[in-house]
């Protein structure tokens, strides 16, 4: 995808849509400036791009769009930082740059048969809409998928217009929570933190892949609950975007123990977190 032979050399991505999806968090949907360059690009929901602002910096932002979805990648950022301030400020038809894409991705075609639990918190759907959409164009090559899904409040949540979509999807369920309501805010679901949602799970443990995004303290929780619940260690896949820095393993700000989470994740099973020398929940 690189424009010339230095690893670290984006190439110009133009926005042609931009989504507000929160106060603080939208969806952009990008092309490459250059035909071929966006000719050839291609991913694996999970994976993630480089994403650079000239002056600024760069951010590792993992891909929402699901693959075939258009003639466009999309990204959903919030805002957290400078590079991430930056691009939110940018207006459709402004460019910057990109570079990827880089890791792992989820192992759909390793869990293909199985039932799907995702689970996932805040920001962490983004990686996770992927998944939901590839599914939804490969419903035959799975069991029943459950969806899990917690934000602080309701006008937090992510992608909020397209949950009936997602409850259309054969054998799928969505079940939502937030940490607290405000006063006259509409709400029909659950409220409390994602893991009380595992009460209502209705998957068997031993038939399911669970695909897991979020804050860290999140996903400790969660996959101790899991893990009690009857969950295996290696049946539990776990994003860790937030530890990535230049996104080739050169760097080795990602690294733990032997791994470099740029390039052997961002997806990793709990059997090899847990494996590790350097303890991670």
């Amino acid at each position: 995808m690189s424009s010339s032979h230095n690893p670290y050399m984006p190439s110009l991505v133009k926005i042609i849509d931009i989504i507000e999806e929160t106060g603080d968090t939208k969806t952009i949907k990008l092309i490459f400036v250059d035909e071929q360059t966006q000719k050839n690009f291609s991913f694996k929901p999970g994976q993630f791009n480089m994403l650079t602002v000239l002056g600024v910096g760069e951010a590792p932002l993992s891909i929402s769009s699901a693959p075939g979805e258009g003639d466009y990648f999309s990204h959903t950022i919030r805002r957290v930082g400078n590079v991430t301030g930056a691009i939110t400020r940018l207006n459709v038809g402004d460019t910057f740059g990109a570079r990827g894409p880089y890791g792992n991705g989820w192992p759909l075609d390793k869990i293909k048969g199985r039932d799907i639990l995702i689970v996932a918190g805040g920001i962490g759907l983004a990686p996770l809409r992927s998944v939901i959409y590839y599914i939804k164009e490969n419903r035959d090559n799975y069991g029943k998928v459950e969806i899990l899904y917690g934000a602080r409040t309701p006008k937090d949540c992510l992608y909020r217009r397209e949950f009936d979509e997602w409850r259309e999807i054969p054998n799928t369920r969505l079940l939502l929570t937030v940490d607290n309501v405000p006063e006259g805010t509409k709400w029909e679901h659950d409220v409390g933190v994602v893991t009380l949602l595992f009460d209502k799970i209705s998957l068997n443990p031993s038939e399911t892949a669970v695909l897991m995004c979020g804050p860290e303290i999140m996903m400790k929780f969660a996959v101790h609950n899991l893990l009690e619940m009857g969950f295996k260690d290696k049946d539990i896949y776990l994003s860790m975007e937030r530890r990535m820095n230049c996104g080739i393993s050169k760097c080795g700000l990602c690294q733990i123990g032997p791994k470099f989470v740029c390039q052997d994740g961002p997806v990793f099973s709990y059997y090899e977190l847990r494996n590790l020398t350097e303890k991670i929940f």
